[in-house]
């Protein structure tokens, strides 16, 4: 790990460094997409993906981008719904739903209680659908919102790392005790959930990336998580550059990607899947990125531990 301690990492540092947000409309989600996924049942089966529009996320995570299609302020009621409707009359009709507001769903100032019964009562033909939480908003609203689905709920939670120091770091405002008791409350309420995990947040090495990365699975396994999705963590955000500039951040090696992979699948403890998203910037060797890739997405889908790629970069 870097022995560098400047500079302090807080809301206000972050925040500065920052560049402008995009123009979004309160009443249209930001972008939609349809992809494989295999469900814990092992069925590979599409799923569509919603990033909805709404208030930014109250913490300011050091690694975060999300901040940038997000508004300054809460949208009305009604807009989610609103949103919603438009995105499910361009999407081609899939049994599986993710609904990723850049923050948290359980954020009245994001997502308003009010719209709890309208949103079900719109996704009510899925049968599943996955929402994302900080652990502090795992709460009651998470049972009244389960208690209006049909479909199966499951609650994402970043997880990000079980280094401590480096969690500390990340400004996530959470340690692994709060990460547990959101598992633990979801699990005995009959609701799953999955683990976002970072792959060489910063402040270490590749190895130590790697090393740690393996342990934030061991541990959201152990605590009761069904699957985990393994993120390498990228620039953009203007602070990750700055780090970059001072050494004590870089982004991983595909390599490292797949070490990590085939780890978490080999366990057998559960789902584990790789974040695939333009993996050419993990990439030094254009002769092999696109099979490593579609060997990523293969293990992804199957869950099992494909054969190695044959090139020189090995």
């Amino acid at each position: 790990m870097s022995e560098n301690k400047n500079p302090i990492i807080s809301n206000k540092w972050i925040v500065s460094n920052r560049g402008i947000k995009n123009i979004v409309d309160s009443q249209k989600p930001y972008a939609w997409l349809v992809e494989k996924e295999r469900q814990s049942l092992g069925k590979i089966e599409d799923v569509a993906t919603i990033f909805l529009t709404n208030q930014e996320c109250p913490f300011k995570c050091l690694m975060c981008d999300l901040w940038k299609n997000t508004t300054n302020k809460s949208i009305p009621i009604g807009a989610i719904p609103n949103q919603l409707k438009w995105a499910l009359s361009q999407m081609p009709q899939v049994k599986n739903l993710k609904l990723y507001n850049s923050g948290n769903f359980f954020d009245g100032k994001a997502i308003p209680e009010e719209d709890y019964e309208p949103i079900a009562d719109l996704i009510k033909d899925f049968e599943t659908v996955v929402v994302e939480s900080h652990p502090k908003f795992i709460n009651e609203k998470c049972l009244r919102f389960k208690n209006l689905l049909k479909p199966k709920l499951q609650v994402a939670i970043g997880l990000e790392t079980v280094n401590t120091k480096v969690l500390f770091k990340l400004n996530k405002q959470m340690n692994l005790n709060d990460f547990k008791t959101a598992v633990d409350f979801l699990s005995e309420n009959g609701i799953s959930s999955r683990a976002f995990i970072l792959l060489r947040p910063p402040f270490l090495t590749e190895e130590e990336g790697i090393f740690w990365a393996q342990k934030s699975i061991d541990f959201a396994f152990e605590v009761g998580v069904e699957c985990c999705s393994v993120i390498p963590v990228r620039g953009g955000n203007g602070a990750m550059e700055l780090l970059q500039e001072t050494g004590d951040f870089s982004p991983p090696n595909i390599h490292s990607l797949e070490t990590v992979i085939e780890y978490g699948i080999a366990l057998n403890a559960g789902r584990v899947f790789a974040d695939v998203w333009d993996l050419g910037l993990f990439s030094n060797c254009k002769k092999c990125v696109e099979l490593r890739t579609e060997r990523l997405i293969d293990m992804n889908l199957n869950q099992k531990i494909e054969s190695k790629i044959q090139c020189d970069c090995n």
